[in-house]
């Protein structure tokens, strides 16, 4: 049978910003929740994967070198795979993350938020 998530029931249960928890894995992707406060994002690149943003709460500036755009709760946008890219949040943020598994979280840069592996969420 399938599953039933409550997407907030899972924010509830962690605190922590920058640090994306996984709640479901689907066809390679993995589904991730994260919250999000300050500038910590460094400009970086995935060379082989798109990444899909999708803000719960709050609002988010994705920021392209040629383009920034701001997306608030329901909104989402997909960065194309190749694409240097950073993100801001304004204040807190919740934001959902669709990525494949093996997505380098910074890409190839390494700053203080950058993960080499992801907490998964007992849901």
């Amino acid at each position: 049978m399938a599953k039933v998530i409550n997407i907030e029931q899972c924010f509830r249960r962690f605190t922590d910003t920058y640090s994306p928890k996984i709640v479901g894995e689907l066809n390679g992707q993995h589904f991730k929740l994260a919250r999000l406060e300050g500038e910590k994002v460094p400009w970086h690149t995935h060379d082989n994967e798109d990444e899909l943003f999708l803000v719960v709460e709050g609002a988010l500036d994705v920021y392209e070198r040629d383009e920034t755009v701001t997306l608030h709760a329901g909104e989402f946008c997909i960065v194309p795979r190749g694409k240097e890219h950073r993100v801001v949040p304004h204040g807190h943020v919740k934001l959902i993350l669709v990525e494949p598994i093996d997505i380098a979280h910074t890409g190839k840069v390494q700053s203080e938020i950058t993960k080499d592996h992801y907490d998964r969420l007992d849901v």
